[in-house]
């Protein structure tokens, strides 16, 4: 065999070599494995102790009743402090640690000594149906802002408005108070009256010359029931809180129920004078 001919081999044996898989070899000396597995035990025994910890903290200690009697009454306490101070800091326009403590205790101060009424935290807020919410908001006021703005130059009679009483499923107070500021800011309807029982509304409404118009509203009132109660009170979710102000008696009866008037003999004869007063009214403009 020549020279050549053992050169090209060695190259081979020595690249066939390289390409093998280098055996590891580990760096950990004995004592350095030994603090690694201590460390990584310590982690889980200070780590089931702390929820050893926090299970007992939550059975055996009572939070301030100010403070709220369940986790989304804290929650909800807690987001205020937070406000406020956030307030008081921006009224200083100084960021320091006085003025953030400073602000931590005048809020908790303000709570303690001026409480505000307790607001029930029911249901769950989901923010995609929020969106849309405000999206249709935003376009509701303004096409109807253009309908009242054609309706005060347009020549002809003037515009027809009625009260018309509808009723809403919506359970929770903030809730409902927030489907009535809905309806009060689209221009062209305007919440008079709630019936907080029966959960009624009231509503003017600034056009109801044909039944159509009137079909429109009633469909606007229920796009609007509809998406509060996809965005905060689904049934699946929703649960009273134990500071629920409504009436019980609305929340024990079936839904196909709830749409029975229940008014007396004296409401009634005063809705069923609606109509014809209505009709006076029309014959009069």
């Amino acid at each position: 065999m020549s020279a050549e001919d053992r050169a090209s081999e060695r190259r081979q044996e020595s690249g066939g070599a390289s390409r093998r898989r280098a055996p590891v070899v580990s760096t950990k000396g004995p004592v350095l494995s030994l603090v690694i597995n201590v460390w990584r035990v310590s982690l889980l025994f200070v780590f089931w102790h702390f929820v050893g910890a926090l299970v007992w903290l939550r059975t055996h200690t009572r939070l301030p009743r100010w403070l709220g009697s369940d986790g989304r009454e804290v929650a909800v306490r807690l987001w205020t402090i937070a406000w406020l101070t956030f307030v008081w800091v921006l009224l200083w326009g100084t960021l320091s640690w006085a003025n953030v403590i400073g602000g931590v205790v005048l809020a908790t101060l303000v709570l303690t000594v001026l409480p505000l009424p307790r607001v029930p935290v029911e249901g769950r807020i989901h923010p995609l149906s929020v969106l849309q919410l405000v999206f249709r908001l935003i376009v509701d006021f303004f096409v109807s802002s253009v309908q009242i703005g054609w309706m005060a130059i347009r020549p002809g009679r003037p515009p027809l408005g009625a009260v018309v009483r509808v009723r809403v499923a919506i359970k929770s107070d903030m809730v409902l108070t927030l489907a009535v500021d809905y309806l009060n800011l689209v221009p062209g309807t305007m919440v008079l009256e709630i019936d907080h029982r029966r959960r009624m509304l009231y509503v003017h409404v600034f056009d109801v010359r044909s039944e159509k118009k009137v079909r429109a509203f009633y469909d606007q009132v229920a796009y609007v029931e509809r998406m509060f109660i996809k965005a905060f009170e689904r049934d699946s979710e929703w649960h009273p809180s134990p500071f629920h102000g409504i009436d019980e008696d609305y929340h024990h009866v079936r839904a196909a129920d709830r749409s029975v008037d229940t008014a007396s003999p004296s409401e009634a004869t005063e809705t069923d004078r609606l109509p014809a007063e209505t009709e006076r009214e029309r014959g009069d403009s």
